[in-house]
């Protein structure tokens, strides 16, 4: 694979990743101004907090993705990209759950299922390129401090979610 057409793989990897945040982040928009006003955890982070974190785990999941594609087609791992499409839109769809729509149990249940993708990505990435597969523990690992935090902010906040 020539190094025009890898830098290319990367740079659509990134425009893919950074599109379903795009999507997410819409549905974020009124975000910090409702989660201000939620009760909250004393162990929530600052609303402020979530850009840089998901910022760096995009870019993380999109290296990943480019690192299975360098070595295996779109074709040949279908099932692996399948699973990080899906879990690219679970991701964007908790979002909307959460701050658009405000349905927390849905947001919970969202974010399992989100979960549950990340670690079946994990799974189908890892058999196909173990440091893609690394690229991502991070990103189950806030998303399981995520969940956490939906499950308490939805139980704090009966009247809001």
């Amino acid at each position: 694979m020539t190094a025009i057409r890898q830098v290319a793989g990367l740079v659509g990897w990134v425009i893919a990743t950074f599109a379903a945040a795009a999507i997410g982040a819409i549905g974020s928009a009124a975000a910090p101004a409702f989660y201000e006003q939620l009760v909250r955890p004393s162990w929530a982070p600052p609303a402020s907090a979530f850009g840089p974190v998901w910022t760096l785990l995009y870019a993380a999941m999109a290296v990943a993705a480019w690192l299975v594609w360098r070595r295996h087609s779109l074709a040949a791992a279908r099932g692996a990209f399948t699973l990080f499409a899906a879990q690219l839109l679970a991701n964007a769809l908790w979002s909307w759950l959460f701050f658009t729509w405000h349905l927390g149990a849905l947001a919970f249940a969202g974010v399992l299922v989100l979960w549950a993708l990340i670690v079946a990505t994990i799974v189908a990435f890892w058999r196909r390129n173990a440091l893609a597969a690394v690229l991502l523990v991070p990103y189950l690992a806030w998303v399981t401090f995520a969940s956490a935090l939906t499950f308490a902010v939805w139980q704090l906040n009966p009247d809001a979610l």
